[in-house]
């Protein structure tokens, strides 16, 4: 009987390593033939089978199993599953031999590089759609695509290509998914990550994709095989200060101006001199409408960059509504120094000028004195003759602004100019219409 029950379950050992062999036969040919959905079928309908088989059955298995979810990178909604059948491989092989995981990597290498390479085909789509609609909710989509694939690529390094995870940060900050923006770059602070790093980059001589390497030799040895060609090194600063920025940035798009004003003085302590951290708390209180601050901000920027015209213009600006014209004519005559095309500015030396004829014109409607009256009349008309030039300036260089025009029509009229009255109110009276 013992004799009997021994042969029994050597029998039974036999029959089973024999099914094993069978499937994985069964699904090594369906792979060489590109057939994967029969791969797949076969090897999940044998799953039970290689619940307790030997070592070398069940890692090749595993490898079989991998390589027809990932089915040479054709399907991508298929990835999570090759991963997790390639970490089941990992985990058994690590207690033995490794005979499929370096095969095993260089998939998930491949793999990485694929889906990097679409989310960065997919961000720059979106940034050339942004340029010609700054509002497209269809580059936003696509925006939001690419950080779903850098975010992939992150989860399949492991949570070690930290690269990765940035450009995923910078994509949803693209999006103007804000809190999405703040996670991911407070995810990456949190590691320590400071950006400061070499990338090697070569394209590959079959699809002309790039290929990312972890160590210059790595790249050599590929392009002397001539699988790659075009190598490149490329070294990144410390990106602190721009993720710093960003949750900055997205706090004021959340409207939690608080927030960043505190997010803020934490990049400033690191980088004291940056000039574009400076614009942003700047622009932080114009969103609180703080125009004494946002005044004082810029001032404090045109220090570190004293040639932006466009400083000395929105300087100009916030002089003007804090009602100091005078100041604000010297600002714009800055901006003009720096940019003599600037039309803004010539503008609002203009209505800086006529700002003067304000309390005047006021007089004169509160006074019975004709005498006065006229002597006030003489200050007015040589305030709207010193704005003149000025609106002019801005007509020669673009004729279509009515608010102009209508401006130009009224100091002629009160100048007495008759020819440029008519002519003016032709442009006004076409403009209108």
């Amino acid at each position: 009987m013992k004799q009997f029950i021994t042969f029994a379950i050597a029998l039974l050992i036999t029959t089973a390593s024999f099914g094993q062999k069978k499937e994985l036969k069964e699904a090594e040919k369906a792979l060489e033939s590109n057939n994967f959905p029969v791969a797949i079928s076969t090897l999940t309908a044998a799953k039970s089978v290689f619940a307790d088989a030997k070592e070398k059955y069940k890692t090749k298995y595993y490898f079989l199993l991998g390589k027809a979810y990932y089915a040479n990178g054709t399907t991508p909604a298929n990835f999570d599953k090759t991963i997790t059948a390639f970490n089941t491989l990992f985990d058994i092989e690590k207690k033995g031999t490794q005979k499929y995981t370096s095969e095993a990597n260089g998939i998930i290498f491949e793999m990485k590089n694929n889906i990097f390479n679409k989310a960065t085909a997919s961000f720059n789509q979106a940034a050339e759609m942004l340029k010609a609609d700054p509002e497209s909710t269809t580059a936003n989509s696509i925006f939001i695509n690419s950080a779903k694939d850098y975010r992939k690529v992150y989860d399949i390094s492991q949570k070690t290509d930290t690269v990765a995870l940035h450009q995923s940060t910078r994509s949803y900050f693209q999006a103007k998914e804000y809190q999405k923006a703040i996670d991911y770059a407070n995810e990456l602070l949190d590691t320590g990550y400071t950006g400061i790093s070499t990338v090697y980059k070569a394209k590959s001589v079959v699809n002309g994709q790039d290929v990312y390497y972890n160590s210059k030799k790595e790249m050599d040895d590929q392009v002397k095989l001539k699988f790659v060609e075009n190598p490149e090194v490329k070294v990144y600063e410390s990106q602190r200060g721009y993720l710093l920025r960003v949750i900055s940035k997205s706090y004021i798009g959340l409207k939690q101006n608080e927030k960043a004003l505190e997010t803020i003085q934490i990049a400033k302590q690191e980088s004291p001199d940056d000039y574009g951290l400076l614009i942003d708390e700047a622009n932080i209180y114009f969103a609180m409408d703080d125009k004494v601050k946002f005044k004082e901000k810029l001032e404090e920027a045109t220090k570190i960059n004293p040639n932006d015209a466009s400083l000395f213009y929105n300087i100009g600006v916030m002089k003007m509504d804090l009602g100091d014209a005078e100041g604000a004519i010297t600002s714009f005559n800055k901006a003009i120094e720096l940019n003599p095309d600037y039309i803004d500015a010539y503008n609002n030396i203009g209505a800086a000028i006529l700002e003067r004829a304000k309390p005047i014109v006021e007089e004169m409607n509160n006074t019975n004195d004709f005498n006065k009256y006229d002597q006030l009349q003489v200050k007015q008309l040589a305030i709207y003759k010193e704005a003149l030039p000025f609106f002019e300036k801005v007509y020669q260089k673009d004729n279509s602004r009515i608010a102009v025009v209508q401006t130009l029509l009224g100091i002629y009229e009160n100048l007495e100019m008759d020819a440029k009255t008519k002519e003016m109110r032709a442009v006004y009276n076409k403009l209108r219409n």
